[in-house]
């Protein structure tokens, strides 16, 4: 009696032993939950710094918002990113450095269409909105940022240039740079990681329809005879620096919180600073968040509110986007880290040289005119296009 209770317990055992061993296994609740994550490319990269810490994050995958380890690298080595020619890159810079020496406001435009569009960065950022918009939001100051190098470095051409011909405004110079500094640096400062690729596409597009309005009424006729006035007074100053000798230069006259004077070659000029400063800030902040020069700004501001003549402006304008730049790449790159491809840039800067050479010896080839009504209708295109495709998702017009 005994030895069959036994049996029977044993067999009970035997039974339940049987039922764990084939039961599957039950998840914790973390478990669970861990079960359900898609796998991420953590321990699959070795990009360094900020680029590799966000990029670790996104989910394995061969669909868009993906990222495949075994697919061939591109941009900043990232497997399945877009690759980049550098000859491309570098013929489109001297492209756009043509016309940054020709036309000037149009030339930060097409940095931008360069990264987003030919090189196809905006559409592979656009593909992380969901699955990681740490990086989609990186990738956008990527393209932000570097399309500022290529503003920067126009601009540090002009301002050289400028300084040689003894037309650098320095008084003036001195209160925009105050606002421009803190304009580019605060603007970068509290955007960066916070802005995603459709929100910046779509007032980049705003951007170039407002420069394309700006450029219209350019060729108005009362425009032309401003452009002609204007022409004529620069025609004036350039004979009195003949006869002067080209030694005079900028001579400050008198300083003080509400108005700065200052005579060129023996003209006498006056300005605010308080109101050249705080122009500086908004317009820096402006070009900062959109990453392009601002130049089409600064001229009219410093033309028409300021009240000085276009022949001294020019150079001092482009001071002003350069001390924009600096300041807002600092912040960008030190401060916040954003990733910079040097081999893309350091091409795209090389090519912006060599164009900003050649515009000035093919410019006269040109007619202003139609050169203008050209870019009139890239900038309708370019605007309309990223304004539909950043605010309402879809393109009105065929584009990348």
């Amino acid at each position: 009696m005994k030895d069959s209770r036994t049996g029977r317990s044993v067999l009970i055992l035997l039974a339940a032993a049987l039922m764990l061993l084939n039961s599957p296994p039950q998840l914790s609740a973390q478990n669970q939950e861990a079960a359900q994550q898609p796998q991420t490319v953590v321990g699959q990269n070795d990009l360094p710094g900020k680029l590799g810490a966000v990029l670790a994050k996104t989910p394995v995958g061969t669909e868009k918002g993906q990222i495949n380890p075994q697919a061939e690298k591109g941009f900043a080595d990232i497997p399945g990113a877009p690759k980049i020619n550098y000859s491309v890159a570098f013929l489109w810079a001297v492209w756009v450095g043509w016309i940054f020496a020709t036309v000037g406001a149009f030339g930060g435009i097409m940095a931008g269409v360069g990264h987003m569009t030919l090189f196809a960065l905006g559409a592979y950022a656009a593909g992380f909105k969901t699955t990681n918009p740490e990086l989609n939001k990186l990738l956008t100051d990527t393209i932000r940022a570097s399309n500022q190098y290529l503003v920067g470095l126009a601009a540090l051409i002009s301002t050289w240039n400028f300084y040689k011909m003894k037309r650098l405004v320095v008084p003036l110079g001195a209160a925009l740079g105050l606002g421009s500094l803190f304009g580019g640096m605060l603007i970068t400062y509290f955007t960066a990681d916070k802005l995603k690729f459709d929100q910046y596409q779509g007032w980049f597009g705003i951007l170039v329809l407002l420069i394309g309005a700006l450029m219209i009424s350019s060729i108005t006729e009362k425009s032309r005879a401003k452009k002609k006035a204007a022409d004529e007074t620069g025609k004036k100053l350039q004979q009195l620096m003949k006869e002067r000798g080209g030694s005079e230069g900028v001579k400050l006259i008198s300083a003080g919180i509400g108005r700065i004077s200052f005579s060129f070659y023996g003209a006498e000029f006056a300005f605010n600073p308080l109101l050249a400063a705080v122009g500086g800030l908004i317009i820096a902040a402006v070009s900062a968040f959109l990453g392009v020069g601002g130049g089409f700004l600064y001229v009219p501001f410093l033309t028409d509110i300021i009240g000085l003549p276009m022949y001294i402006v020019a150079g001092t304008s482009a001071l002003a986007v350069l001390l924009s730049m600096i300041s807002s790449l600092f912040t960008h790159v030190v401060i916040k880290g954003t990733f910079i491809s040097w081999g893309l840039v350091g091409i795209e800067m090389a090519g912006v040289f060599v164009g900003a050479m050649i515009g000035p010896h093919t410019q006269k080839y040109i007619p202003e005119k139609w050169l203008k009504i050209l870019f009139i209708l890239l900038a309708l295109y370019v605007g309309i296009a990223y304004f539909s495709k950043g605010f309402f998702g879809q393109s009105w017009l065929p584009m990348g």
